[in-house]
């Protein structure tokens, strides 16, 4: 009984000692692998190390031997033999971004659109009427192109029954208002004189509008009357029928309605409409839209001291600026836009292709 007791306890011991061997033994194994790892490793360390060294020795040399490289060049060189592949990636995204902003410039509205819109300003002309009446304006011209009928170059104009003003001071004064406010708005403004002395006759102010690159022509006047008692602005344009301008007709017309409209509103004219005339040697020989404004009735005790006071002159010319607005505003809508007729002209060539095309 004693000898079996003694065998159940040796039994447990056996297992227990095999077990630890295991262990031991993996043990042994997983450091043993570790071990050969780190040699390993610091082997592939010590020969990069060496690889390095030598490289850097041999861009040295070369630095030495050339002059155009340096060690910082030649540790550039290893970066890129182990960095290709994001380099690569890095290009394509810097192709990506070149592409995008190429895109970008391409489209509306950036600067260089905007300075190009801004290089195609539009041009107004205007023709302060008359001139010092000491100027001698006497000798004559063609009323038109080819006209055989003469006509004095230019008057002198009338003068403001209750202010004293003379005309062509007035004329002047709101002719410079309106160039300021006009080049504030970006347009490019010509004026035909800017003081009291030019000598310049009607037919050459129109011929300048032109010859200056105008794109339209204004001639800023004031009215008189032997009738004290009419009041008020009206604009002059010349008609289908003028032998000379007929083809400016249309639109001299929306151009007078424009300004007329929009100054009588804005300075508090009564508006006496517009008026066709062909007997006007400025409009005759203008190759621009053209109308004459008449600011109102320097014979008028109204009309006269409101055009005199500079408050008022402010908001004449607003009005006329305004009114130029709205031309070139009407004349774009108008280019944007076929005409009923040209649409059906294209709708039957369209019918007449396919029905060519068909057979």
């Amino acid at each position: 009984m004693a000898g079996n007791r003694k065998k159940k306890k040796e039994l447990p011991v056996t297992g227990i000692l095999v077990a630890v061997v295991i262990v031991l033994a993996i043990c042994a194994v997983i450091l043993g692998w570790m071990v050969l790892r780190r040699e390993q490793q610091t082997k592939e360390q010590e020969l990069q190390q060496k690889h390095t060294e030598e490289i850097l020795e041999e861009g040295t040399v070369s630095g030495e031997d050339s002059g155009s490289k340096t060690k910082t060049e030649t540790e550039s060189e290893m970066e890129t033999e182990t960095e290709s592949e994001s380099e690569s990636e890095t290009s394509s995204e810097a192709e990506s971004e070149q592409e995008t902003g190429q895109e970008a410039e391409s489209e509306p509205g950036t600067k260089s659109d905007q300075a190009a819109e801004s290089e195609e300003k539009k041009v107004v002309a205007i023709d302060p009427g008359h001139q010092g009446s000491w100027v001698n304006m006497s000798d004559q011209e063609p009323n038109g192109p080819g006209s055989s009928e003469m006509k004095a170059k230019a008057t002198t104009g009338t003068q403001g029954r209750f202010s004293g003003k003379k005309e062509y001071e007035l004329n002047l004064e709101v002719s410079l208002l309106l160039r300021t406010e006009l080049e504030k708005r970006g347009y490019e403004v010509i004026l035909t004189r800017e003081d009291h002395d030019t000598a310049i006759s009607n037919a050459e102010r129109a011929l300048m509008a032109y010859e200056q690159g105008g794109d339209i022509y204004v001639r800023i006047h004031a009215n008189g009357s032997d009738d004290s008692g009419v009041s008020g602005a009206l604009a002059m344009v010349p008609s289908k029928e003028n032998p000379y301008v007929g083809d400016l007709a249309e639109d001299s017309y929306v151009l007078a309605d424009c300004i007329l409209s929009s100054y009588c509103s804005k300075a508090g004219f009564s508006s006496l409409g517009i008026q066709y005339y062909d007997t006007m040697t400025g409009i005759n020989w203008s190759k621009l839209p053209v109308m004459i404004l008449e600011m109102g009735f320097m014979t008028n005790q109204s009309d006269d001291l409101r055009m005199a006071d500079s408050s008022v002159q402010s908001l004449m010319a607003e009005g006329i600026a305004d009114g130029i607005d709205q031309y070139f505003e009407k004349t774009q809508k108008n280019d944007d836009t076929v005409s009923p007729a040209a649409e059906e002209k294209m709708n039957a060539l369209v019918e007449r292709l396919e029905e060519e095309l068909i057979g």
